[in-house]
């Protein structure tokens, strides 16, 4: 009877061996993917969040819908973090969308996608799923803030590198905590990421990423327009805002008529509205280059008058914050 009762309790445990049954599927690869045209925070929140699901034994890689720009590169190579692969098409895979939850920004084959999860700290744009999924969004000057909370609840330590990357992150966001999306999270959390990192000094990590941003010699003026550029869709019309944000704005000087005919090139392709914001870190402003179908729109969305193609922001310094929202409110 032996060898009958060893072959019954085969079959109860192990149905996938005997009887026919096939064996379990492994789970899903998840994609964690940014924005369009990534930023340090949209490639290291991909990292951070494609590990913690790792960590949480949740098959997930990071991918990013473009190449790192020089800021990033630096922030890799600085912590020894590999940049992900550059992927554009999602159809038929699990995605986890970070530092974004706009349909324009995200892949463009994502509806064909089952997303299953997005981490934020911008606006909600429009997103639809027929199934729920995991959503963690608030609002904070970084996702990469939001993505240490959800270390610290699931209980998971965060590798060195990634702490370094994710410091980097915040610092690069809130514009070394001046921008206006700033939060006391925000700051904390990049005290304690520096701990871990091995950083003393924020500031200057801060600085020497900004001063890596404003090195802009020899680059091509589209190229810079589309380093750090986001489209939307405002009351039925297509709207693109860049940014570049330099140490000192001496330095786009000599690139401004480039800039300016990149963003009328821009413009041509069935856009309303392109805005490039060219801001200043240390002064702590904007100087606004655009070219719209309706500049009087754009001058009371933003309460300043338009000079030679252009607005004087002082004070502004947030895209998210204290542009997107006041363009949004005029287009409707």
């Amino acid at each position: 009877m032996k060898p009958l009762f060893s072959l019954l309790l085969a079959a109860a445990l192990l149905p996938g061996l005997i009887l026919g049954a096939e064996p379990a599927k492994a789970p899903a690869e998840i994609l964690v993917v940014g924005h369009k045209n990534p930023d340090t925070d949209s490639i290291v929140a991909a990292l951070a969040v494609a590990h913690l699901k790792g960590a949480l034994g949740v098959p997930a890689t990071a991918v990013a819908q473009g190449p790192v720009n020089p800021e990033t590169r630096y922030v890799l190579d600085t912590f020894k973090l590999t940049a992900p692969a550059v992927e554009t098409h999602v159809a038929g895979r699990k995605v986890i969308l970070v530092d974004h939850a706009d349909g324009p920004q995200a892949p463009e084959d994502l509806a064909k996608a089952e997303l299953v999860g997005i981490v934020d700290h911008h606006k909600l744009g429009g997103l639809a799923t027929d199934k729920p999924l995991e959503v963690v969004m608030g609002p904070v000057g970084s996702t990469s803030t939001l993505i240490a909370r959800m270390y610290a609840a699931a209980k998971v330590p965060i590798p060195k590198p990634l702490a370094g990357g994710m410091l980097c992150a915040i610092l690069s966001d809130t514009v070394i905590f001046k921008s206006a999306t700033c939060t006391p999270e925000d700051r904390a959390t990049a005290a304690r990421l520096a701990r871990l990192a091995g950083v003393k000094d924020m500031g200057a990590l801060g600085l020497k990423l900004f001063e890596v941003k404003s090195q802009v010699a020899g680059v091509p003026a589209n190229d810079l327009l589309r380093r750090d550029l986001k489209t939307f869709t405002m009351g039925g019309r297509k709207v693109a805002v860049a940014q570049l944000e330099v140490v000192d704005l001496a330095i786009l000087k000599p690139l401004r008529k480039d800039l300016v005919k990149a963003v009328a090139a821009f413009k041509a392709d069935g856009y309303h509205s392109v805005l490039l914001m060219q801001t200043d870190i240390m002064k702590e402003a904007t100087d606004l280059v655009f070219a719209s179908d309706d500049p009087a729109l754009l001058e009371r969305a933003l309460g300043a008058t338009a000079k030679d193609g252009a607005l004087w922001l002082p004070g502004v310094m947030s895209r998210k914050k204290q542009v997107i929202p006041n363009l949004e409110k005029a287009f409707k």
